[in-house]
């Protein structure tokens, strides 16, 4: 059983233009690509039919991985979210320790995860690390750059 993705109403109004934008537009294109290099002749020796092709089987995969994200996705109320601990959609202010920095980011589901908006995938390590934890709780998370330490300062929803 594939696990449940938990969306913002923000974040699942996105993947569904998305997904509709794919399957209008995007399929309109690549038709028309592969339409358009089938013209050219000889589609044994044709790289751009060859590419028209490849191009189309990438669109594909990704309609789907959309509709595989869409099927498991849960839309949560921020309205019904206790801010006691860490969960998803979460704003949490936490402290790097090491560097006493403090740094303010939003756990989301990784297709929201978007770092220039502060917004951190619940699955990437910082974001499973925070996980649970309450204010004043210290994270020590397992990074590709070392063990980091975080203090939780606030949680808001």
């Amino acid at each position: 059983m594939s696990k449940v993705t938990y969306l913002s109403q923000e974040g699942y109004d996105k993947l569904v233009t998305e997904l509709d934008d794919l399957k209008t537009r995007g399929r309109t294109e690549a038709a028309k690509a592969i339409a358009e290099a089938r013209e050219k002749g000889d589609l044994s020796e044709n790289a751009e039919y060859d590419a028209a092709k490849e191009a189309q089987g990438l669109l594909e995969l990704k309609i789907n991985q959309l509709e595989q994200v869409m099927a498991t996705a849960r839309v949560l109320d921020t309205s019904q979210l206790d801010n006691s601990e860490v969960r998803v959609l979460s704003k949490v202010r936490i402290k790097n320790l090491k560097m006493k920095k403090e740094f303010t980011y939003q756990l989301v589901a990784e297709s929201e995860a978007d770092l220039k908006a502060k917004k951190i995938s619940v699955s990437s390590p910082i974001g499973e690390g925070l996980l649970g934890k309450k204010v004043g709780d210290v994270a020590e998370i397992q990074t590709p750059g070392g063990l980091m330490k975080f203090e939780v300062l606030e949680i808001n929803i």
